[in-house]
């Protein structure tokens, strides 16, 4: 099977930058930006910073280190911040937490990934010396793990609320924030009023190659950009990449809205096959819950030039992007109508039906 030949729905982050981009990114005018005289980045940030309704932004190389900074910034060693227990800063950033600002988890369970405003609020520690300060609330507005679950203006108000009360700053990892703004019909900022940073990843759905922007008060952005030198994320001409980043936030969230249709597709042709269960996507995430083990049925799709993850024993993942096309869909189904037939992922009772 050539590299032609798959259609890779395993995430977003594989998105390769277009014509545009490369072309911008060739003549981009760069300059040091650990000197902050970059211009291709200042101007990302600027607008990084605007489209997110905040005083100012910083590039930073990845997603994990724009989340992993602000946590940084707010915590300090012996504090707790508080999340959902699949959140994204607690599963796959290396115990960065931990390892890097010396500060703990305590995980709230909540099935769309949004933990309740009287969760939160439980899970706020006693001002006690036996026990951590309560510091930070993160939310993650889309929530991967939750298949790409939108949190939206009136849900996001309520849960800083209770963390206002309690003391707290509040951090939203919005990797995925342009999904949700789409979905919802809504404008980003407006989802991250009242936060006090937020995060975004120019690099899954929005096609950029590299780079997450950071965003907050002039005072927090101050702070993280000390925090980002320290961790080893001042980059130089770094403007080379800024470039891409500029046409992502401008050209990229109104693509969004052919992931997310065809999401809906792919949901609707699985409900049609024996022993899957899928779950309506709210944006460009597909879960895709078997009746038996993901492994074998991923397997059996790669056979037919499909590539999907499985996240866990019996539920696979699909993420639509620019770099999957309708064409792609129809490969998906088909290779999935196969591997369904055959049992690939399936009980004994659901390949007796088939």
């Amino acid at each position: 099977m050539t590299e032609a030949a798959v259609s890779d729905f395993r995430s977003d982050t594989l998105t390769r930058p277009d014509a545009a981009m490369r072309e911008a990114m060739a003549t981009a005018e760069v300059g040091d930006d650990v000197f902050g005289e970059d211009p291709t980045v200042r101007a990302l940030e600027t607008a990084a910073a605007a489209w997110l309704g905040k005083a100012a932004a910083l590039f930073v190389p990845s997603g994990t280190m724009a989340n992993q900074v602000a946590i940084h910034v707010h915590c300090r060693p012996g504090d707790e911040l508080i999340c959902e227990e699949r959140s994204h800063v607690f599963l796959y950033e290396g115990g960065s937490v931990a390892r890097l600002s010396g500060t703990q988890c305590r995980v709230l369970v909540a099935e769309d990934g949004f933990p309740a405003a009287a969760a939160i609020r439980a899970a706020v520690r006693a001002d006690d010396p036996h026990f951590p300060a309560s510091r930070l609330l993160v939310l993650e507005n889309t929530h991967n793990m939750a298949g790409g679950r939108v949190l939206d203006a009136a849900g996001m108000a309520e849960r800083v609320a209770v963390a206002r009360e309690a003391g707290l700053a509040v951090h939203v990892d919005g990797a995925r924030l342009a999904n949700a703004a789409v979905a919802l019909g809504t404008p980003a900022a407006q989802l991250v009023t009242d936060v006090d940073s937020v995060s975004l990843c120019l690099s899954k759905g929005l096609g950029a190659p590299v780079g997450s922007v950071l965003a907050g008060t002039e005072t927090f952005v101050a702070a993280a950009r000390r925090a980002r030198k320290a961790l080893g994320g001042g980059m130089r001409q770094a403007g080379v990449l800024a470039a891409a980043g500029l046409l992502a936030l401008r050209d990229g969230p109104a693509r969004l809205v052919n992931d997310h249709r065809r999401a809906r597709e792919l949901a609707s042709a699985f409900a049609a096959l024996p022993g899957c269960t899928p779950r309506d996507p709210d944006t460009n995430i597909l879960m895709v819950d078997l009746d038996g083990p993901a492994a074998p049925f991923c397997a059996a799709l790669a056979e037919h030039g499909v590539r999907a993850l499985a996240v866990a024993p019996q539920r696979v993942r699909f993420v639509l992007h620019r770099d999957v096309d309708d064409r792609d869909v129809a490969r998906c189904i088909d290779a999935a109508r196969v591997a369904a037939a055959r049992g690939a992922g399936g009980s004994a009772a659901a390949r007796s039906k088939a």
